[in-house]
């Protein structure tokens, strides 16, 4: 998919059009930013967004995220025992201290 997130009124503008206008090429829209189809199209509509509206446009292309594929087991596993926690108000570092789940500051320094 594209990722197109715009930075001005005037791009902003230009997205919501485009995005009325061409619904069959967009997947989701979040107001300043939009997910299209990755089509042809789609990088043609892109390409015109940054031609009209130059660095007030970002454009990424992304791919969906696997939990099951891209997340180790252990990730998985410590997300899955913390949402059944017995207390909803303990915070992660807590319900994780003493047991096998990965900390929260090892998870942030690695890449995925």
């Amino acid at each position: 998919m594209l990722l197109v997130v715009t930075y001005s009124r005037r791009a902003r503008e230009t997205l919501r059009n485009a995005c009325r206008a061409h619904d069959e090429t967009v997947v989701r829209r979040f107001g300043r930013a939009a997910l299209l189809r990755e089509t042809e199209y789609a990088a043609f509509l892109a390409c015109r967004f940054r031609e009209r509206h130059a660095e007030d446009v970002q454009i990424q292309r992304t791919e969906p995220f696997n939990e099951f594929a891209d997340a180790p087991d252990a990730v998985r596993e410590a997300a899955a025992a913390y949402e059944e926690r017995d207390s909803p108000s303990t915070p992660y570092d807590k319900f994780a201290a003493g047991t096998e789940h990965p900390q929260a500051s090892e998870m942030r320094g690695q890449e995925l």
